[in-house]
């Protein structure tokens, strides 16, 4: 029990003392790592670079296996913990490590691996430090529209280069697909011709409609209220921008400094 508490807090409440800071840190890296090196595997390398990148991919998932199990062990509620969101994304991760490559639908589940990376966006995560409420939730947006492209991208290449590598011969033909499928400009230039290809491509635009003009709504609200409010560090989080009439800061309720020094 003593180990299981240690390993709760570790990875999912003192997220922001070293060790917390250096695993998490660690775990981006490498979950960065693992999707760059599905990029480069779409292009002609030599058979050894080639080995050499799937061996580095097997000891990443390996980790992911391990972290999986760690988080799974130190849960409250372990069948919540299963069926939570970030459990399924963590799964699909680690699913290539028990059925292998080959199988297409698994193939399939390695490029969702860089989802992961959504939970280091929250304001719980040992990356808040680097930008406070406001630019965490401006990265964190453009960090879903770059993953749900990348995801798509993934996706159609791993449907239509087996069928269709003229067209699709590397990840960035598919990139460049899904950008344009997405924000439905359509060139027709890059089209599938497999039934599941077709149907991603329909995906795509339904996503591009419902999700591309909300996310950069709310980019556009949220430069609109920062260009409305001013520039006041708090002392005690550090929160840089307020409201012209707040007198306490909207994130830990420390009264501002300039209302400090007026009194």
């Amino acid at each position: 029990m003593l180990i299981s508490q240690e390993t709760r807090e570790l990875y999912f409440t003192d997220l922001d003392t070293p060790i917390g800071k250096i695993v998490n840190l660690t775990i981006a890296c490498l979950i960065f790592l693992s999707s760059m090196i599905f990029v480069i595997e779409t292009y002609d390398i030599s058979d050894d670079v080639r080995f050499c990148l799937d061996v580095v991919d097997n000891i990443i998932v390996i980790l992911f296996l391990v972290e999986y199990l760690l988080n799974f062990w130190s849960a409250n509620h372990k069948i919540k913990y299963i069926f939570s969101l970030y459990s399924i994304i963590d799964l699909m991760a680690i699913l290539p490590l028990f059925f292998g490559t080959d199988i297409s639908f698994i193939r399939l589940l390695r490029w969702f691996r860089i989802l992961r990376l959504i939970r280091f966006l929250d304001k719980k995560s040992s990356f808040s430090y680097i930008a406070q409420e406001d630019n965490l939730i401006f990265v964190r947006i453009l960090f879903t529209l770059f993953a749900i492209i990348f995801v798509y991208s993934g996706l159609i290449y791993q449907v239509e280069h087996p069928v269709n590598s003229q067209v699709f011969s590397t990840f960035l033909d598919a990139f460049y697909f899904s950008v344009v499928t997405m924000t439905t400009v359509g060139f027709g230039d890059v089209t599938p011709i497999s039934e599941l290809g077709r149907l991603l491509t329909v995906l795509m635009i339904l996503t591009g409609v419902a999700l591309v003009p909300w996310q950069v709504g709310d980019l556009i609200k949220r430069l609109v209220k920062t260009t409305n409010q001013v520039n006041i560090i708090c002392a005690n989080c550090g929160l840089a921008f307020h409201d012209n009439d707040a007198k306490f800061c909207k994130q830990c309720g420390t009264k501002l400094n300039i209302y400090v020094q007026q009194e």
